[in-house]
């Protein structure tokens, strides 16, 4: 069973997408913030990884960068999550490195549908 780490701070959020991934057949580890998000991505190298842009601590962007920058964590896919859309948002999240970026308000029951099909193209492209 795949495990997603889902790191939001806004608890409500973080729990529906915790839920909603479970309920769609994942296994899910919550981080509050970046730093908290970074630390359970090294010790638990999840197969995916849900970063929130906006977080207390350290962002979304900056949590991403010190991932793709650290070997052992530089090649799990990272999806974004902001209540930000504009362009150059979603063009400096890609460059970070970012497989996709949702767009809030989202559809939950969506999401482990979309997760899935992430994992199924970043595996094939592992090969």
């Amino acid at each position: 069973m795949p495990t997603i780490l889902v790191a939001e701070d806004e608890k409500d959020i973080r729990e529906l997408i915790a839920f909603t991934l479970r309920f769609g057949g994942f296994e899910v580890e919550e981080a509050a913030n970046g730093i908290e998000a970074v630390e359970k991505a090294r010790k638990l190298r999840p197969d995916l990884i849900i970063l929130d842009v906006r977080m207390p601590k350290k962002t979304g962007y900056e949590a991403c960068q010190e991932l793709k920058e650290t070997e052992e964590t530089k090649d799990i896919p990272i999806v974004f999550l902001s209540a930000k859309g504009q362009k150059t948002e979603i063009i400096e999240g890609m460059k970070l490195g970012a497989v996709d970026y949702i767009i809030k308000p989202f559809e939950a029951e969506l999401l482990p549908e979309q997760m899935a099909e992430i994992l199924k193209e970043t595996t094939r492209h592992k090969k």
